[in-house]
């Protein structure tokens, strides 16, 4: 089913791990709230199982045999979607380019609004390949890529919500806005989390600071006006969406993965480039890709 043209499509991989058919349940979920489609990715490289079952751990070049496993894994990934979901429009796509590539492809065809991929799905040789295709494909997609842990669930009884790190750079202001569209869609709390730390720490590498500015209340109240300043105007043309406040003096990973629950959606936005120097992201969104315990949004 390929649905119609003017159909806008979420974007997920799938390898046959248990965390990869999570994130295939959680993108059709996702995608029938929004109206939208699911296109399920395969690579035939490395071999790609039949059903969901464990990712080879040994890479070998593609072949017929391994395009077919991929082709079987598509086509039982397309009608389990379609017998929990009949009305989600689906389409496959198999790809002989590594993962990473295949995805960041498919995410950069029209209509495509975001990437889904799970993480953390297996041990050893295999999780790290498998993690280095979230972190390579949130380096390098035009749209926003949602990583999901392996174990991701809704915490009991803790009612979802969006945490969002703001540190009024570019990246962390695409992050606020995709923030505000999710909770305001989702009927959801918006948590805007604004990390500081000493300033004494970067006397040595900023230069000269006035004295008044050690003052741990004075960086902590500046911390906080800069953050309701990045607020203001999405406050404003999205009154609905109710807002909450977190200025920290932490690590802006340690003040993000505090907040968050499992169930809540953590956005951040990533200074990673491109290509091969890309796979590093920034610091503090890589560090969130590994550390949370539900999903992540990465906005480049």
């Amino acid at each position: 089913m390929n649905g119609a043209t003017t159909t806008r499509w979420v974007v997920v991989g799938v390898d046959g791990s248990d965390s990869s058919r999570h994130a295939l349940e959680w993108s059709a979920q996702q995608a029938m709230l929004r109206g939208l489609g699911v296109s399920v990715v395969a690579a035939a490289r490395p071999l790609a199982t039949e059903g969901f079952g464990v990712w080879p751990t040994v890479e070998h070049p593609a072949d017929e045999a391994e395009g077919a496993g991929a082709r079987r894994l598509l086509d039982h990934a397309h009608d389990w979607v379609s017998r929990l979901f009949p009305e989600l429009a689906v389409r496959t796509r198999l790809s002989f380019d590594r993962p990473a590539q295949a995805l960041v492809a498919e995410a950069s065809e029209p209509g495509v609004a975001a990437v889904v991929v799970g993480s953390r799905g297996l041990s050893g040789i295999a999780a790290a390949f498998v993690g280095s295709v979230g972190i390579e494909l949130a380096a390098r997609a035009p749209v926003p890529v949602i990583v999901l842990p392996r174990a991701h669930a809704a915490a009991h009884g803790v009612r979802s919500r969006v945490i969002v790190g703001v540190d009024g750079s570019e990246p962390s202001r695409r992050a606020l806005e995709f923030a505000f569209d999710q909770a305001e869609f989702a009927d959801t709390d918006l948590v805007a989390v604004s990390a500081w730390q000493p300033l004494v720490a970067f006397a040595a590498a900023t230069g000269p600071i006035p004295p008044e500015l050690f003052d741990d209340a004075t960086a902590a109240e500046a911390a906080r006006q800069a953050l309701d300043e990045e607020l203001m105007d999405l406050r404003l043309v999205r009154p609905n969406v109710r807002v909450h406040t977190r200025v920290v003096r932490a690590h802006p990973v340690v003040a993000l993965l505090e907040e968050a629950t499992p169930a809540d959606l953590i956005v951040v936005g990533s200074r990673g480039r491109g290509g091969f120097r890309g796979l590093l992201l920034g610091s503090v969104s890589h560090s969130v890709l590994h550390g949370a315990r539900g999903p992540v949004a990465i906005l480049r």
